[in-house]
């Protein structure tokens, strides 16, 4: 019970991001900078506390790895909060969420995995589902709609490079994959917001800055460290059906919080991405 309320809460915390980077005044790259860099320090503390610094020499050639996921982390930020900017955070969220379909095109490609008469139809009826989206708020929303939805499409791509690159990685696990990649994130992520505006800190008041503080803190160190530590306790079904509470979360905050349109097609297509995704996942 323990490892599951640990899972739920840090799918709850993932769910209610949004809002919380809507409120903070900064670029995307900026915002996913500071994540980046205040969840690293706050997880090598946390670390240094335990007496368990990473063994970066341990690593051996899944460092490369590590920082080119870190890196392709941190770039799906910066998408996923420019989504939150075009359109809903409903569309966005559900638009992230084709990322497990993405993984499972890609499998038979990478790892010459066969695609079974399941898979075929749960990518089926997951791209309708996501055509629902799209369109049907595309014919009343317009072009930031789509482009927002692009942007949700771009930050799933990143996640799905990201979960097929920690296939790869085999030495370096939990906290620690974590704590690499976040290093990898801030790494990539300095040079790039340097040469496209740098941090304009000074524009920044005090509730964007309790949000960013809060964003780091606790949607992002916390939030990994609890998944983590749950996720080595849990069947991997289990987790499955647990991790849907994220963008459910994510889609109830649209409607309530920050009273965001929906149509009914939108939610049944949301509906079918997460449902189709997730009998693909239960079948494995």
């Amino acid at each position: 019970m323990k490892s599951k309320l640990q899972f739920i809460t840090s799918m709850v915390l993932y769910g209610t991001l949004s809002v919380f980077i809507r409120n903070i005044p900064l670029p995307s790259a900026a915002v996913a900078l500071c994540r980046a860099g205040i969840a690293l320090a706050a997880l090598l503390g946390f670390q240094a506390v335990r007496g368990k610094l990473p063994d970066v020499k341990g690593m051996g050639g899944d460092l490369p790895l590590l920082c080119l996921s870190g890196a392709a982390m941190g770039f799906n930020w910066i998408f996923l909060f420019e989504a939150y900017k075009y359109t809903t955070v409903s569309v966005a969220t559900l638009s992230y969420y084709f990322a497990p379909v993405i993984v499972m095109l890609a499998c038979p490609v990478l790892f010459h995995e066969r695609m079974t008469a399941k898979q075929v139809a749960c990518f089926i009826g997951s791209t309708v589902g996501l055509v629902l989206v799209i369109n049907v708020g595309a014919l009343t929303e317009g072009g930031d709609h789509l482009r927002g939805v692009a942007f949700g499409l771009a930050a799933a791509t990143l996640y799905a490079s990201v979960i097929l690159m920690n296939k790869r990685i085999t030495r370096a696990s939990g906290l620690d994959r974590t704590v690499l990649q976040f290093a990898g994130a801030a790494l990539v992520l300095v040079p790039y917001v340097l040469l496209t505006g740098g941090l304009p800190l000074g524009g920044m008041n005090g509730l964007g800055w309790a949000c960013l503080i809060c964003v780091g803190l606790v949607h992002t160190a916390l939030a990994y460290v609890l998944y983590f530590s749950a996720l080595k306790d849990l069947p991997g079904q289990e987790a499955a059906i647990l991790s849907y509470i994220d963008p459910l979360v994510a889609v109830l905050i649209s409607l309530t919080v920050l009273g965001e349109p929906v149509t009914p097609a939108q939610l049944i297509g949301g509906a079918m991405i997460l449902a189709f995704t997730l009998i693909n996942e239960l079948g494995q």
